[in-house]
């Protein structure tokens, strides 16, 4: 029996939860490497963010003869240059319209809480249970919307610390852009030919998915970004910028990010004038629909073939589990996952039918 292979994968089974059981009784040993991962975690990912972004212009230069140091230089100058032209004419615009949207808060409140109030004593019978979690929650309504203000600053106390790992990431991604390609090589020297051949291949891989989704991803959202701008300018929504850059953000979020992120439009346009949130509406399904049926067909491809559903699952799961973050980081590491399931699958696959072609000689 204990040739048996459910039985050796029922044994491994036992053995590998048994493990994982005795670290988490033993986590205190491995809580300043917990500790350092989180400390570099942010960094990593966006100097990796930026590594897949400035990769292939990387490549680009090298193709027309420049120097790899002297292609790498370059990025860091067009980084540089990008950034101050935000910074001089994008985020002025921004911050106004961010300091004119907190200031008129109180006055959204005072507006939503009036408009609950005549709701309340005009409103048609409802059974008592509804009456009382409507009152409930509406006697909550102010209290929650004044404190806004405070969770905006504490947003952007967290958005300051965040900024002080800032300076770690040039470090990184130079260095990913100059020992980038060394990576692979290196790894696979550890395994003997055949293996390290196909441990080669897996991580080739993976590179290419994630390249695929980042690439793809952050592309659509710029294209969504500038769509919602547009949209809202000709419309005439206060905050149009702000909104569209809130737009650009949640388009991270595959599937779910375009309905998020035309709430706040929608919210401010009411408050502006009610019809103006029927159009704010109609300018994201517009640019919805352009995103979902011209651009990312055309962009993304078929190189995730991650279906509608399973999206939806692992958005609905991620966000209960583990936040925005795990939103932003669940499609990307199940795409990881598959690509690294199909490419042990095929190898057992292509083993066994190397092996009936050996007995059938």
């Amino acid at each position: 029996m204990t040739q048996k292979k459910w039985f050796q994968g029922l044994v491994a089974a036992v053995l590998t939860f048994t493990l994982i059981l005795l670290i988490a009784k033993v986590d205190f040993i491995f809580q300043p490497l917990f500790t350092y991962i989180s400390a570099i975690a942010f960094p990593m990912i966006a100097a990796g963010l930026l590594f897949y972004i400035t990769k292939p212009l990387v490549l680009l230069l090298e193709k027309i003869r420049f120097p790899k140091w002297v292609a790498i230089l370059t990025i860091f100058l067009l980084l540089i240059g990008l950034g101050y032209l935000v910074y001089k004419f994008a985020a002025p615009i921004v911050q106004n319209q961010y300091q004119s949207l907190v200031s008129n808060i109180p006055a959204i409140t005072n507006q939503l809480t009036g408009l609950v109030d005549f709701w309340q004593n005009n409103h048609s019978s409802l059974p008592d249970q509804v009456e009382n979690s409507i009152e409930n929650y509406a006697s909550d309504l102010q209290s929650k919307l004044q404190d806004i203000p405070g969770y905006l600053i504490g947003f952007i106390s967290s958005l300051v610390s965040f900024l002080f790992t800032l300076v770690l990431v040039p470090f990184f991604l130079f260095f990913m852009l100059k020992d980038g390609d060394k990576l692979i090589p290196f790894i696979t020297k550890f395994f003997d030919k055949k293996k390290g051949t196909s441990v080669k291949q897996l991580l080739e891989d993976v590179n290419h998915t994630l390249a695929s989704f980042i690439q793809g991803q952050l592309f659509v959202s710029f294209c969504v970004g500038t769509m919602l701008f547009i949209g809202y300018w000709i419309i005439g929504l206060d905050y149009a910028l702000t909104l569209a850059v809130i737009g650009l953000v949640f388009n991270v979020i595959p599937f779910l990010g375009p309905y998020l992120a035309a709430v706040p439009a929608i919210l401010i346009g009411f408050f502006q004038e009610p019809k103006l949130a029927i159009l704010a509406a109609v300018v994201m399904l517009i640019a919805q629909q352009i995103e979902s049926n011209l651009i990312s067909p055309n962009v993304m491809g078929k190189a995730l073939s991650i279906h509608p559903l399973t999206v939806i699952t692992l958005i609905l799961a991620a966000g209960n589990v583990a936040g925005f973050l795990g939103l932003l980081f669940v499609i990307p590491f199940y795409a990881v996952c598959k690509t690294i399931i199909t490419h042990f699958y095929n190898e057992w696959v292509n083993s066994r039918l190397n092996k009936k072609s050996a007995q059938a000689e």
